[in-house]
């Protein structure tokens, strides 16, 4: 909870200062080695026998868009959570900051994960979406028999923060998540605040496109409890869960290429465990058929997982990660950088 607390602290540019950014680093680094050992320890495997890490970090600011300033045109990402501390505790060459490059070729630094939905997912007879909520929710469209400069990936917009930040504000003493849509399902959607969230500017932007915290975060849902503090607070729980199915379902029809040719959709992260929900994406979207990842063999809690350690693969392979058409880079790249473990 605390360690918690202190990376949405961190990410808030509000409270995020640069020595607390500066310890969390290092603090995280030691955390995902611990993860790193743990995991090989269930695998009932060594450390030796472990080629290598693809750490992704946690992302505390991200700006996408092109910057001139200095006399340079740059965009720019930060993501926490030191490789050297990873690779000297766990003694394994590690993969870090994958985002720099791409973007260092004009690209938004994001999606990374189409190019692994490409290879793992794409489908000869049937077009499919593949939709990731975490805190912002991103889609991957794989027409049918498509190449890899057919596939369209973009940030939809927001995924759980604006759930998870009312649901902290509203019900005191409470887990900061609606656990399975349960106040959400509890309450009655307010059309009014919903057609007023769907006016955002962000969903007029044309792919490719990326948001984070930075646009739907603290600041955002603060303005949310301030303007519409009058409804009862499961209303705003319910309008809330609305707004997040209906920006992914109109982000899709408005973007993606050949919407009604899109058979299968399906689901993985945190979002995908909202029974409320995942049942506003499903009716919004009829007659495309939703459903977990897990549908198509990977544990929708382990897919950014897997995907991180085939792009680490790649990196150490000399192959490149990005995909230019979801990220709008100007070329493929090989991504990441890349620490050398103990001895090897």
């Amino acid at each position: 909870g605390d360690l918690r607390n202190e990376i949405l602290a961190v990410a808030d540019a509000r409270t995020g200062s640069v020595d607390r950014v500066c310890r969390l680093d290092a603090v995280l680094g030691e955390w995902f080695a611990r993860a790193a050992v743990d995991v090989i320890n269930q695998a009932g495997l060594s450390p030796g026998d472990v080629c290598a890490i693809g750490s992704h970090g946690q992302t505390v600011h991200h700006l996408p868009d092109v910057c001139d300033k200095f006399e340079v045109r740059t965009r720019s990402t930060l993501q926490i959570g030191n490789a050297g501390v990873i690779a000297e505790r766990t003694g394994i060459q590690t993969v870090s900051d994958f985002r720099s490059r791409d973007m260092a070729v004009g690209g938004q630094g994001a999606p990374l994960v189409p190019l692994i939905d490409y290879l793992l997912f794409k489908s000869d007879m049937i077009g499919r979406v593949l939709l990731n909520i975490g805190g912002i929710a991103n889609v991957t469209v794989l027409p049918a028999g498509c190449g890899p400069g057919e596939v369209m990936a973009f940030d939809t917009g927001p995924g759980n923060v604006i759930i998870d930040g009312l649901v902290s504000r509203l019900f005191l003493g409470g887990d900061a998540y609606d656990e399975g849509g349960t106040i959400a399902a509890s309450g009655s959607v307010n059309n009014e605040m919903l057609e007023s969230l769907m006016r955002h500017p962000y969903f007029e932007q044309t792919p490719p496109r990326s948001t984070g915290r930075e646009m739907f975060g603290g600041d955002y849902i603060d303005d949310l409890v301030a303007r519409y503090g009058g409804l009862v607070p499961k209303d705003m729980i319910a309008t809330a869960t609305a707004f997040t199915a209906q920006s992914i379902v109109e982000s899709l029809r408005c973007y993606a290429p050949g919407y009604d040719t899109l058979g299968e959709m399906y689901v993985s992260g945190g979002g995908g465990e909202n029974g409320t929900l995942m049942n506003e994406i499903g009716v919004r979207s009829a007659p495309m058929q939703v459903s977990l990842s897990n549908e198509l063999g990977l544990d929708s809690d382990a897919k950014e997982a897997v995907a991180f350690a085939i792009l680490a693969h790649r990196t150490l392979n000399g192959l490149p990660g990005n995909l230019p058409s979801a990220t709008g880079a100007d070329r493929s790249v090989v991504l990441g950088q890349i620490t050398p473990g103990q001895g090897r």
